[in-house]
């Protein structure tokens, strides 16, 4: 089997390369902006170097593609904020490229990897399948770019009907390798590393920021399972316990103390314009109302199981945090 994985040294890729690298008789073909340095996991899979945000990326894609069985359509830019141009230009626009180049070199299995952020606001008391809607949440660029590859591919779907397509909507997927990427992309230097070799005195969070974590070996376990049998349709991932603040502060040690929602907003998008850290208010409007998800239909009919629980891979990714962890061999996950 020829597998060709974009965004294939980043967070998930990397995941996916360890994953599939215990596959027999399966090759990868990896596409990233920048080829990575030599090292595990990347130096056993041949590399092609593409922008998705450029015109003219569908001739590569398409070349690299061909003869493949499936694509795992990975690739995703979350910075710079302040460039959402830039940031269309490589997610939705760099994804229909993706999509186009696939339809045109025949692949038969083509794999995206969507997000909690694609689906519409719901309330914290229960939790959704794959069928809620996938309209996004309006005040946030990621949730709008991720609502709109969705309906990509609802026309890719109608138009290319014997192309298997497969949707993949994780929670917050982290891992230690990932930490330095992270804090980059989230933090910056307003939130300094020694911070997490310390003990907070208290966490202020609104109550209703509710969150679901996953293990980016869980996902890649899961995409492995996708791959190898073809599955199609929409699947979610998430592992347990479901996060509240209460339970985030007993991971980090610390007390949780409640802030009101519009305070949290006011401080995010204050210190974003001012540059002081890369989070803007969206991702807090998308944290406080996006849907807890279901895994159910993954683990019946993937026979999928993560093996790690949420609060084990949030505290793996705090103390990675505090040891500066990430991938020297990799651009975007380089400590």
């Amino acid at each position: 089997m020829r597998i060709v994985v974009t965004g294939a040294t980043g967070n998930l890729g990397t995941a996916l390369l360890r994953r599939l690298a215990d596959e027999p008789d399966v090759a990868v073909h990896g596409i990233s902006r920048r080829a990575p340095a030599a090292g595990a996991p990347y130096d056993t899979i041949t590399w092609t170097p593409v922008d998705l945000s450029r015109d003219g990326a569908e001739e590569p894609l398409a070349e690299a593609f061909r003869d493949a069985d499936a694509v795992v359509h990975l690739a995703w830019l979350i910075q710079p904020g302040h460039d959402e141009r830039l940031l269309y230009r490589t997610n939705v626009a760099g994804s229909d490229r993706v999509f186009t180049a696939a339809a045109k070199a025949g692949v038969p299995h083509l794999v995206h990897m969507s997000s909690v952020g694609a689906y519409s606001p719901a309330a914290k008391d229960h939790t959704v399948d794959e069928s809620w809607p996938t309209d996004g949440v309006p005040t946030s660029y990621y949730s709008r770019h991720k609502a709109a590859v969705e309906h990509l591919l609802d026309r890719f779907e109608r138009d290319h009907p014997r192309v298997a397509v497969t949707r993949v909507r994780p929670g917050l997927v982290l891992q230690p390798d990932a930490a330095a990427e992270i804090r980059r992309y989230f933090l910056g230097r307003l939130v300094p590393h020694a911070l997490f070799r310390t003990r907070f005195p208290v966490l202020p969070l609104p109550g209703a920021m509710v969150l679901q974590f996953v293990h980016a070996d869980d996902v890649a376990d899961a995409l492995a399972r996708i791959l190898t049998t073809r599955a199609e349709g929409a699947y979610n991932l998430v592992s347990d316990p479901v996060v509240t603040p209460q339970v985030l502060a007993e991971v980090m040690g610390t007390r949780h103390v409640p802030l009101p929602p519009s305070a949290l907003r006011a401080a995010a998008r204050i210190t974003w314009h001012l540059r002081l850290q890369p989070t803007s208010h969206g991702w807090v409007d998308l944290a406080l109302t996006a849907p807890l998800l279901d895994a159910t239909k993954a683990f019946t009919r993937l026979g999928w199981a993560p093996r790690h629980n949420a609060r084990d891979t949030l505290k793996q990714l705090l103390d990675g945090l505090g040891r500066k962890e990430g991938v020297a061999a990799s651009p975007p996950l380089r400590p």
